[in-house]
């Protein structure tokens, strides 16, 4: 048995337009090409398959064989990969990005990080995106060795010398525990109570923040490297601590954790910086996600009663 032949992408495309526009004539039509042309194409196709792909007898429109049906879908991947292709190929003429690299602090709410990259994908089809989720100084750290070209960062950024920072929103931190936690069962903590319980802290190894603590009050501590991890250990009962309020609203509404009023430690306003180096300006596709960070956080509500972390 003979192996089929390669046919041309040319050859796929007719074979396509015939399929989509129900005729030779409407296929010509759509590329602009004589029906002679278009039969041509479809003999010279089957010849390349070993195949038939339309019978052609006793029906006025072309009509799929068996093996025409089977053909068909790998014909269309084909096609839309050639497609997919030119347009990355196009987008990277005219500047477009073919892959963004995106660090973003732990503390950005899910919820907003999940729109902007929905609207993203439909915005940036041809750009591949790799996303770090990370924490504390991890983001500007991954910026400045070009392991990422834009972070979303927490406060830490700021100042860092060779890295652009825009004001991107915020969002509050509180201090909550669980329900029968000791502190979660006072009415009324007194200052200086929570020093005397385990905190459970968020810690990294990112340069910017070895042997730095902060917002850490007891001289009990447990470290943890995931937010994820200190939430779950929070509705636990192991100790108490800040997190960021939309994080654990559900929480707060259910009864499984509960906020914290100590009168010496409110909690305070994580603030989000978007940042890039300075010598590695965004291309268009990253300058897009830059900007939708900034614009919605603008609309970020702060709470009076607390201060900067």
């Amino acid at each position: 048995m003979s192996n089929p032949g390669t046919p041309t992408f040319d050859q796929l495309r007719i074979f396509l337009a015939i399929v989509d526009e129900g005729s030779f004539a409407a296929a010509g039509r759509k590329l602009n090409r004589a029906v002679s042309v278009i039969s041509y194409g479809i003999v010279n196709l089957e010849a390349q398959l070993g195949l038939t792909l339309f019978e052609r007898e006793g029906t006025r429109k072309p009509r799929l064989t068996v093996a025409g049906r089977a053909v068909l879908a790998e014909a269309r991947s084909v096609g839309e990969g050639i497609d997919g292709l030119r347009a990355k190929v196009r987008g990277l003429i005219e500047g477009l990005e073919a892959e963004v690299d995106l660090a973003v602090d732990v503390m950005l709410p899910t919820e907003r990080l999940g729109r902007i990259l929905r609207e993203f994908a439909r915005e940036f089809p041809t750009v591949s995106l790799r996303l770090h989720v990370e924490a504390l100084g991890a983001v500007a750290a991954m910026v400045l060795d070009r392991t990422a070209v834009l972070g979303l960062s927490g406060p830490l950024a700021a100042g860092v010398d060779g890295i652009e920072c825009v004001a991107a929103g915020s969002v509050p931190m509180v201090p909550v525990a669980a329900p029968d936690h000791p502190l979660g069962r006072m009415e009324a903590i007194p200052p200086g109570a929570a020093r005397g319980h385990t905190q459970l802290v968020l810690t990294d190894r990112s340069r910017f923040t070895e042997g730095q603590d902060f917002s850490v009050m007891s001289h009990k501590t447990w470290r943890l490297a995931d937010l994820g991890a200190k939430h779950a250990l929070l509705r636990e009962g192991i100790g108490w601590g800040n997190m960021p309020l939309p994080m654990i609203e559900g929480d707060l509404i259910a009864g499984t954790l509960v906020r914290l009023v100590m009168p010496d430690h409110r909690g305070g306003t994580y603030r989000f910086g978007a940042i890039w180096r300075r010598d590695t300006p965004p291309g268009p596709a990253a300058a897009w996600l830059l900007d939708q960070f900034v614009a919605l956080g603008k609309n970020d509500a702060e709470l009076a009663e607390l201060s900067d972390i």
